[in-house]
């Protein structure tokens, strides 16, 4: 990891954040793991401004140390040029993938192979050769990910919506396994709701070397959005099936499908439970699956036998909802069905075992990352801050494979770790693979920020709400009064207050503009348990905004450089809903509010997020009033910046241009930045350059002393 300057002086913060795509270009990531320990594959780019992401493996050496090894480079093969088919750019979107060449492998068992999809062309790479042969599959068109049978004879791969098999022989002609049934359907590919909001990014799974389960998509039903783009008006809007709140969703089913050209369905109660929200093939024709009532809050565990016979393995409950961890349902190896549950009583989401927990009360698993033969590998929060990995036995025996203050996540397998981590006294990130045969870490070449993030971290209020303060470099205590700014995500499912010092960086660079600055984890936000996570049920707006200004607070006091009379707000997606609520709701307490991307009517908003929050519109109608911006824009006092971009198919701009209509309908002033061609990332590298220093310049001149 380095630092670099493209000029006489030190680049900005802004310039460089916006070329090394906020600091990831150039990270290895990835990880697969060969179950005899002999090599793990990744993807890599060539530095830390190289989109262009590259095949690499690392091996164990006689000596015992590792040595890295190029098999594919992806630069050499990649053509900018080329326009990538429409399901790959969604996936790539729902997946928030900002990078081109090699964005995704699949490898056989033995990871002695690996598949590849490069400028929609289908590629198979040798792994442990060492001639780092690379060879062009036949396709009919542009394809979209495929995926390596076990023993690395078969590629399945969707092209134009149908899901295709070809022999990885010489020569090989691919041949159609299932087509559409219509226009509006897909097969292999996973539905907008799972790859949105329920984790899960891929739509066929092999079962064994003969026979997959695939995922059969039809969006007949779903509402038709148009994304278009009013900077140019000769191009046709494109149209989007978006199932808002309350609204169809997707219609997906599960079908066995067999090299044979057999089919099976895979059958349960779609209509009361519509969501296929997991799949997690055994490796010998098995699988289990989950399925998820429209509320989420039963969840049906289905296993599937090698025939495709389905019987009911278990079924959970939860109120107000299911928390989906990744990994998980999934059987170990001696046949006990794993799980994440929450359990209110202990106020923990732990590991169970058919029932039985493996992981105690003062641990939040996070993610289940291997269920294995020995031994399951899972990652977990001892603190909100912290995250760690722990090697599970079969009876619950804890092994701490990382240990904080820092950031910790893993890929494993029965052959060997890889252990990622972050740590508060340093940026970047550390990777360190251990094999039977060797260990030593995977070179990092990501640039590390410009600005040294310096955050201090208290719990504060009755609550122990998580925060951290920056305050410009070399601030000297008593010498002047600082504005504050306030810049939270603020939301479920994701916390910015970690233990990781690159998190801060962009904070760091925002308080060295003479600012301090604020970040809050609230309400709803991980590592903290069930009840603190379901607070926010029927209540997104109220109580989430409350721990913001109760924080705020809580610094005030602690802080006497802190001037609350100049109190700024500004934040993305949910952070950009919540800066808009806190100058309507707030103006008492915030002076000048950024919102990018925000959801202002969340009747507007997908099914499987909102829903979960706050219910269907129409049988919970109040909590849909509590969380409308809409409906307060007659309360603006103070100035308000909205971003949006129009190509946004994840929160559309009609929330934007609603909102400034209903403010211009009120009488009230504000300002409004829209973003041609820009969806819900921003990794065109002027437009995020530029977005850090509109912000800075509008919240300067509104909380100037």
């Amino acid at each position: 990891m380095t630092r670099e300057s493209t000029g006489a002086e030190q680049e900005s913060y802004p310039r460089q954040e916006a070329a090394t795509r906020r600091f990831r270009l150039g990270a290895p990531r990835g990880f697969t793991i060969a179950p005899d320990g002999s090599r793990v594959a990744f993807l890599r780019s060539a530095g830390g401004r190289d989109a262009v992401g590259s095949l690499w493996v690392a091996e164990p050496l006689p000596d015992g140390s590792l040595a890295e090894r190029r098999v594919v480079d992806a630069r050499a093969m990649h053509d900018p040029s080329v326009d990538l088919p429409a399901a790959e750019r969604a996936r790539r979107e729902r997946m928030r993938e900002t990078t081109s060449g090699i964005t995704a492998i699949d490898t056989d068992t033995a990871v002695s192979r690996a598949v590849f999809a490069l400028d929609g062309d289908l590629y198979l790479a040798d792994l442990a050769g060492a001639d780092d042969d690379v060879v062009a599959l036949a396709h009919p068109g542009p394809v979209v990910d495929p995926r390596l049978s076990p023993d690395g004879s078969t590629v399945a791969f969707v092209s134009d919506g149908a899901l295709w098999v070809v022999g990885t022989d010489a020569g090989a002609t691919p041949r159609m396994l299932a087509e559409p049934p219509n226009a509006n359907s897909s097969w292999g590919l996973a539905d907008f709701v799972a790859a949105e909001e329920l984790g899960r990014s891929r739509g066929h799974w092999w079962l064994d070397d003969t026979a997959l389960l695939v995922e059969l998509v039809d969006d007949s039903g779903v509402a038709v959005r148009w994304i278009g783009d009013p900077a140019q008006p000769e191009r046709e809007p494109v149209a989007h099936r978006y199932p808002a709140a309350g609204t169809a969703n997707p219609v997906a089913r599960l079908f066995r499908l067999g090299l044979d050209g057999s089919t099976t369905e895979v059958g349960w109660e779609r209509d009361e439970l519509p969501y296929l929200a997991t799949v997690a093939p055994g490796g010998d024709g098995t699988a289990v699956v989950s399925v998820l009532s429209r509320d989420q809050r039963q969840q049906v565990i289905l296993d599937v036998a090698a025939d495709g016979g389905v019987s009911v393995a278990r079924v959970r409950t939860c109120v107000p909802w299911l928390t989906m961890v990744p990994g998980v349902p999934a059987r170990t190896a001696d046949g006990r069905l794993l799980e994440v549950v929450a359990d209110t009583d202990a106020d923990a989401f732990r590991l169970v075992a058919d029932d039985v927990p493996l992981t105690p009360p003062a641990l939040q698993v996070t993610s289940v990352i291997r269920a294995g033969e020995d031994r399951l590998v899972v990652t977990a929060q001892a603190t909100p801050l912290d995250q760690d990995v722990f090697a599970v036995g079969p009876s619950g025996e804890l092994t701490a494979l990382t240990e904080g203050p820092g950031l910790s996540s893993a890929a494993a397998s029965a052959g060997g770790t890889v252990v990622a981590t972050a740590r508060p006294d340093r940026l970047g990130t550390e990777y360190r693979v251990t094999l039977p045969g060797g260990a030593g870490p995977i070179v990092s070449l990501a640039e590390l920020p410009v600005v040294t993030p310096a955050p201090m971290f208290a719990q504060v209020t009755e609550r122990s709400l998580a925060t951290a303060l920056l305050l410009p470099t070399g601030h000297v205590p008593g010498s002047r009064r600082l504005p504050v700014v306030l810049a939270p995500y603020g939301g479920p499912h994701h916390s910015e207050v970690v233990h990781a010092a690159g998190a801060f960086a962009a904070d760091q660079w925002l308080a060295d503009q003479g600012f301090a600055v604020l970040v809050v984890d609230g309400a709803g936000t991980p590592g903290r348990g069930p009840a603190f996570e379901f607070e926010i049920a029927d209540h997104l707006a109220r109580r989430v905004l409350d721990d913001q200004v109760a924080a705020l607070q809580a610094w005030g006091e602690r802080e006497p450089d802190l001037d609350l009379s100049r109190v700024g707000i500004t934040g993305w997606s949910f952070g950009g809903f919540l800066a808009a609520l806190a100058v309507l709701d707030r103006p008492d307490v915030f002076h000048a509010a950024v919102a990018g991307a925000p959801v202002t009517d969340w009747a507007l908003y997908d099914t499987a997020y909102t829903e979960r929050y706050l219910g269907l519109p129409h049988e919970r109608p109040e909590a849909y009033r509590e969380a409308n911006l809409l409906d307060r824009a007659g309360r603006l006092e103070r100035p308000l910046l909205i971003i949006h971009g129009l190509a946004d198919d994840n929160v559309l701009s009609a929330h934007t241009l609603q909102l400034s209509g209903a403010l211009l309908a009120a009488g009230k002033a504000h300002s409004v930045l829209p973003l041609s061609g820009v969806t819900h990332m921003t990794p065109q590298e002027v437009v995020a350059e530029n977005l850090l220093r509109l912000q800075v310049a509008f919240l300067r001149e509104h909380l100037a002393a």
